[in-house]
């Protein structure tokens, strides 16, 4: 595992040569299967619990998924962080520090991992009030949240670790792990929650065994790596080479810790408000988790375009090849919003037939489901231009610009509009929150991509996109 030469690496790379349509795909298909199997681990868990316990289980998986969230947004720290910088390095045929990048990467990826499970599991009860909890919800959120502990470092290693293997090139092998972690967690739902009677505890129980198995693939992987390898001698972090890697992977942190915080947000005004209107606060509550937990399915396909154009801008980039990177952006806009339009047209048709999957006997449960994907959705054909636009900014090493478009989406716009709305016009005024933020965070994505591409222009690095 731990390489003890220094052999250089061809000078040659696929992400400065091979046609950027045939890179993007061959990047982002398995990067989106790969996280669409990882999100399936909580939606499986939410449909099995939906049959097997009922929607106060539902609740409680919702309560508990923003930890699951934390976790990804420090992996994401640390792997898109990593995997940013080497593609940087590699582009200026930088070996060396590439790969004491990929190492320091390691050590502090177990320490975070670790830790967030020690926090998970101790502080259960407080974390799972702040989450929104119901009263009749709270034993199942405490008893779900402990067990998921066990497997957030694993879940960690994986989230992390599938940035990094596919900055070295081999995006297919942790698709390949995440869906035989999937399948053992697809056997053993239904085996724990109906044949052992565990409920939620059987649902987490199967979740972190599949986590493991995952985890435990992708840092086998780190045995013979295709391009950089990790060094016993830089596995102790430094304090320049940390910063570095921090620095880049604060856009994704920030985008992950603020999606957390507009859950824990809009769960407690589902459970607030909700109690306001005819299906009440647990049924709210469950209905929003449930859109949440498919909207990730959407998600991962924006994140596997952006992280598939990322390495390909950070090497471009790096070689001075602006062009290319000006291509792949170009590229990368049209297909996330076609990919926008596509989902905007399921969540606004769709709602009813997609939240039949979980609970098919409640009425209600149907009704208000319907209703909060049309409300929830409005604008979200816009919704792709804006994750590009930020993994580009990301790729070029400019993390602040990159940076400002998540904080504008949840922290300036979302929450507080749903504080202001649900004030005066409840569950509703919550609602509505979320598309006002992406037609403002559309508009200001369009504006940094346009002035970044200009500002090339004028000191004739590129055209104008």
């Amino acid at each position: 595992m731990l390489a003890k030469d220094n052999q250089q690496q061809p000078n040659t790379n696929p992400l400065g040569t091979e046609p950027i349509l045939h890179l993007i795909g061959r990047y982002a298909i398995p990067t989106s299967l790969t996280l669409m199997v990882n999100y399936l681990y909580n939606i499986v868990d939410q449909i099995f619990v939906g049959q097997g316990v009922g929607i106060a289980g539902m609740a409680a998986t919702n309560v508990a998924f923003p930890m699951t969230i934390l976790a990804i947004a420090l992996a994401l720290l640390l792997g898109d962080g990593c995997a940013a910088n080497v593609s940087l390095f590699l582009g200026r045929k930088d070996q060396e520090t590439a790969e004491r990048i990929v190492s320091h990467t390691m050590t502090l990826l177990v320490l975070f991992g670790f830790g967030i499970a020690v926090l998970s599991f101790f502080f259960a009860p407080q974390i799972v009030r702040l989450f929104g909890a119901t009263e009749t919800a709270f034993r199942d959120s405490l008893v779900y949240l402990r067990t998921i502990a066990f497997g957030l470092p694993f879940l960690m290693f994986s989230s992390a670790l599938t940035a990094m293997i596919r900055a070295d090139g081999t995006p297919q092998y942790t698709m390949k792990c995440m869906m035989v972690g999937c399948a053992i967690n697809l056997v053993l739902d239904p085996v724990f929650i109906f044949l052992c009677h565990w409920g939620v505890f059987g649902a987490g129980f199967a979740t972190v065994l599949g986590q493991a198995v995952t985890g435990i693939g992708c840092f086998w992987y780190w045995k013979k790596p295709k391009t950089v390898r990790v060094r016993k001698a830089a596995l102790r972090p430094t304090r320049a080479l940390t910063l570095r890697i921090l620095s880049l992977g604060i856009p994704s942190l920030c985008t992950q810790l603020l999606t957390a915080l507009v859950q824990i947000t809009m769960n407690n005004f589902m459970s607030r408000y909700g109690a306001q209107t005819v299906y009440g606060g647990d049924i709210a509550l469950s209905v929003y988790g449930m859109m949440m937990k498919v909207y990730q399915i959407a998600h991962s396909m924006f994140v596997g375009v952006s992280s598939a154009t990322q390495p390909i801008h950070g090497y471009n980039f790096g070689a001075k090849q602006y062009d290319r990177v000006r291509q792949t952006y170009g590229w990368a806009v049209k297909i996330g919003l076609t990919i926008s339009v596509a989902w905007f047209l399921v969540y606004q048709f769709g709602g009813r037939w997609i939240a039949a999957l979980f609970v098919s006997d409640e009425p209600l449960y149907l009704d208000c489901a319907a209703y909060v994907f049309r409300i929830y959705m409005a604008a979200f054909f816009l919704y792709g231009l804006h994750m590009v636009t930020a993994s580009f900014l990301q790729g070029i090493g400019k993390p602040q610009k990159a940076l400002c478009i998540p904080v504008v989406r949840q922290a300036v716009v979302l929450i507080p509009a749903a504080f202001l709305l649900s004030a005066r016009f409840g569950m509703d005024g919550a609602l509505w929150a979320a598309p006002m933020a992406d037609v403002v965070v559309f508009l200001v994505a369009a504006a940094l991509a346009i002035g970044e591409f200009r500002s090339w222009k004028k000191q004739g690095l590129g055209a104008e996109v």
